[in-house]
């Protein structure tokens, strides 16, 4: 099946409570690549590239994050296919 990439952007309690770790766990697990960032607003930015089944359980996680964190929505587009070697965080 053919690698996808999207973008997220995660909003609510997501900076300070170990939100992009967690992230970049969850998507190692499921063999996503990307990278996850804290932007100056106190959102959190995340590309993940990877089959849409696993993009797609990424995504369901985003909704909930770690236990600290507090997500009050996820927007979600579509982007081009990127190539990156792992998950990272920024």
């Amino acid at each position: 099946m053919a690698n996808q990439c999207r973008r997220a952007m995660v909003d609510g309690k997501v900076q300070g409570v170990w939100f992009r770790g967690s992230t970049q766990q969850e998507a190692r697990k499921l063999g996503i690549t990307g990278w996850a960032k804290n932007l100056p607003d106190g959102r959190v930015e995340v590309l993940m590239c990877g089959e849409e089944q696993e993009l797609d359980r990424l995504e369901a996680w985003l909704h909930k994050g770690p236990p600290m964190a507090r997500v009050t929505g996820v927007s979600v587009s579509v982007e081009s296919e990127q190539e990156f070697s792992e998950f990272t965080t920024g």
